[in-house]
């Protein structure tokens, strides 16, 4: 059950938000093509995936995965030349439950003796014709081995000076995985196969890398 991201985030759609006339800004800004231009790294204390998953039938089990790490270079002039990558360790789960945090770095889950993290990479950006700031960020997500396509639905939040005066660009995405694809068949069907994915993330813009 997971990810990413990136969320996963999460970053790479907002790149193909630009417009190529974009001009950097410092001022906070929900307009898509005024964002800077330059790498960001996601603020791993604001930038996080959720998952959720039906627990065999009475409930929505929730959890979460912390500590993400994802770097995001967004270029306005040509957006399909703006990457994304994520990293996100399993070990770093928190659904809650100890015991169940223990379960899922087994074999039965994640195997993270063998797979401690879990990687995506986008590889293509769709910009919804009607709304810039929404966008799927097409890409591969790699889990206990296995890479399968993910499409994230992505939406672009804001960007500007945040507290500390750095600059940020925010998102919101969202994807669903199914499990088994990842070899993770554990309890099915009983406990759900669909695993929905939330991502948040804040991006910092990394000093000298930013450009009009």
């Amino acid at each position: 059950m997971l990810v990413v991201a990136a969320t996963l985030t999460l970053g790479a759609g907002a790149a193909a938000m630009m417009s190529p006339a974009a001009e950097a800004q410092d001022a906070m800004t929900r307009v898509p093509a005024e964002v800077r231009a330059g790498t960001y790294a996601l603020d791993s204390a604001h930038g996080k995936i959720t998952w959720s998953v039906d627990h065999l039938g009475f409930s929505t089990y929730v959890g979460q995965f912390v500590n993400v790490a994802a770097t995001l270079t967004l270029d306005p002039a040509n957006p399909s030349a703006s990457t994304l990558t994520a990293t996100i360790p399993l070990t770093d789960v928190d659904s809650n439950s100890d015991g169940l945090d223990q379960h899922l770095q087994t074999d039965d889950f994640f195997d993270t003796a063998n797979h401690p993290t879990a990687t995506f990479r986008a590889t293509s950006i769709v910009i919804d014709d009607d709304d810039p700031t929404e966008a799927d960020v097409i890409g591969e997500l790699t889990l206990r081995g296995v890479t399968r396509p993910v499409t994230m639905e992505v939406e672009f939040n804001q960007a500007g000076p945040s507290m500390g005066g750095v600059y940020k660009v925010g998102f919101d995405g969202e994807a669903t995985i199914r499990r088994s694809e990842f070899g993770i068949n554990f309890a099915l069907p009983a406990l759900g196969d669909e695993v929905e994915l939330h991502m948040e993330g804040e991006f910092v813009l990394q000093d000298g890398s930013a450009s009009s």
